[in-house]
Parts: structure tokens; C-alpha cells; sequence
């Protein structure tokens, strides 16, 4: 099925509200999958989270709302061949886009994709809080050599001077060096906050005013989300995210956001639903009335 609306673009929202001119929001796809050390194929993710946002009834039922009405602008993808590229290209088109005054959402690709996004917006934004949903800590000081790898970007977020502390939710797998290379970082490790409800307050006390969420989609349960590279089991249900990122738009401000590591499967849509679902979940959230 191809869906409803235009092919291409987020939603297949009408022309009027995804003009570039007009529109608060703007979704960058960053197609890019070069350093994953499992399965591959997550720089077809952001055309098939497109693809399938394309299904969605743009009435949000919980916030009462047709959010797609402020404008959500599809930006041309983001194309590199060596990771180097990939950063220096996502930090510029997302400077560029600030710069226009859009709400930059970007779509990857594996997460070293995120890099370039939340340097611009850490520059835009000095004191930046990092909000990290992901079921690996990605803390390695380089991966396989590659201090640019999916298993390396928090380590060089990190790094960035206008961050000012990393909040991690979901984190189930590490390695021991990645342990011992948490300074600065704050951590809601899954198994400890499963069925819990005390860590949601423990979550907003931790943050600053102002918050970039990178989400890696395999902080889900890979029971409901599959599609990704380096799947773990357990993990955050749909309506226990649903709730930590409602309470952090509400009480904080969510200044940008991304969402990587979708890996699609042909014979299996409903992830990419899921992770098309949850950008309009975010965007209804940040833009709530």
C-alpha cells in the first residue's frame, strides 16, 4: 500500500502546510549506516519511517490537536560517504535550519547521525541538556578505531562545550570500559526503573530548562520494536515513553529531537509505524497548545 497523501513527505501532508517558508518544523532525514557492527540497513530507516507516516491520521486524539497545521517541512536528505562527511553535512543543515527558525527533528540512520544535529543545537543553546532514550550507553572512548561510530556519539556529545549533562533512560547493555566512562552522565538503567513510577520525577529533576532527546528506537521493548540494529530485550513499552516525554515538554523545553536506528523489515511494518508514530508524538507534545 502506498498510502495517503504526497509520496516523500512526512505525513503526505498537504503542500500548503509543508511549504519550507511557513512551516515551524522541519524533518531531516541523515540516511547514513557506515559503522554498525551487527545488522545493517538503517540508512533506509528515515524513507521508511517517512513511507509509513504516511498512514497516520493526523488528529492526535490525546492532545486534541492536528499538530501538521503549524507546518512540517520534509528536508532533502543528508548525504555522505565517510562519517566525517555525515557530521560536518548534519551540523550544517542543521545550523542552516535553525538559523530559519525551524524546530529541526532528524531521522537516522545509525545514531552517530545525531552528532552534528545536537552540535548546532548545543551552540544555539549553551547549558544544553542531552535526554537520551537507548538501550546501549554508546559511551565508547572509539569503536573498532572509530571515534565517529554509533558506539562512540555520547562519548563525543560528551565532548561538546555547550552540553552541560547527559540524561539516560532505558540503558541495558554496556561494557565494562563504558561503566567506568559515565562522568557527567545520569543513568535510569531499565531493570531499575521497569514498572517503577518514582524515576518519571527523578527524570525532570535531573534536566535544565532546556532539552535536546536523541531517541534510539531500540530503547523499546524489541518485543514491539524489532527493526533495529542491535535489538535488546527489554526495555521501555510504548506508553511508559509516551509518558516521560510528555512530562518533559510540559515542564521543560524540548528545543529539538531526533530518531535513529530504525532498521526496516519488508515482511514486518508495524515498527516502522511505531517510530513514525513516535515524531508525531513528539512534535504534538513539544507544540501542545
Amino acid at each position: 500500500m502506498m498510502g495517503t497523501g504526497r509520496a516523500g513527505v512526512f505525513g503526505g501532508i498537504p503542500e500548503a502546510n509543508s511549504d519550507y517558508a511557513k512551516s515551524k518544523v522541519a524533518i531531516l532525514p541523515i540516511p547514513f549506516d557506515k559503522t554498525t557492527t551487527y545488522a545493517h540497513g538503517s540508512d533506509k530507516g528515515p524513507a521508511a519511517l517517512i513511507e509509513a507516516s504516511r498512514n497516520m491520521e493526523l488528529y492526535d486524539i490525546e492532545s486534541d490537536q492536528e499538530i501538521y497545521q503549524i507546518g512540517i517541512h520534509t528536508a532533502p536528505p543528508v548525504l555522505a560517504d565517510t562519517s566525517e562527511e555525515m557530521v560536518k553535512r548534519g551540523y550544517e543543515r542543521s545550523r542552516e535550519l535553525l538559523n530559519a527558525g525551524k524546530f529541526v527533528l532528524s531521522l537516522g540512520g545509525e545514531h552517530a547521525v545525531s552528532f552534528g544535529p545536537i552540535k548546532a543545537h548545543a551552540e544555539r543553546y549553551p547549558g544544553l541538556t542531552i535526554l537520551q532514550f537507548d538501550a546501549h550507553a554508546d559511551m565508547h572512548p572509539a569503536y573498532e578505531g572509530n571515534p565517529w561510530s554509533h558506539a562512540s556519539v555520547m562519548a563525543r556529545v560528551r565532548e561538546l562545550q555547550g552540553v552541560s549533562k547527559i540524561v539516560s533512560v532505558g540503558i541495558r547493555s554496556l561494557s565494562l570500559t563504558e561503566k567506568n566512562n559515565q562522568q557527567g552522565v545520569t543513568t535510569f538503567y531499565a531493570h531499575e526503573i521497569s514498572g517503577q513510577s518514582s524515576w518519571y520525577q527523578q527524570l525532570l529533576e535531573s534536566l535544565g530548562e532546556n532539552v535536546y532527546l536523541t531517541f534510539d528506537l531500540d530503547c523499546f521493548d524489541s518485543s514491539i520494536m524489532p527493526s533495529t540494529g542491535t535489538p535488546e530485550p527489554g526495555g521501555l513499552t510504548w506508553y511508559e515513553a509516551q509518558r516521560a516525554i510528555k512530562l518533559v515538554a510540559t515542564q521543560k523545553r524540548i528545543v529539538g529531537a531526533d530518531i535513529v536506528e530504525l532498521l526496516p523489515n519488508k515482511s514486518l511494518h508495524g515498527p516502522d509505524f511505531l517510530a513514525a508514530k513516535l515524531a508525531y508524538k513528539i512534535l504534538n507534545y513539544t507544540f501542545r497548545n
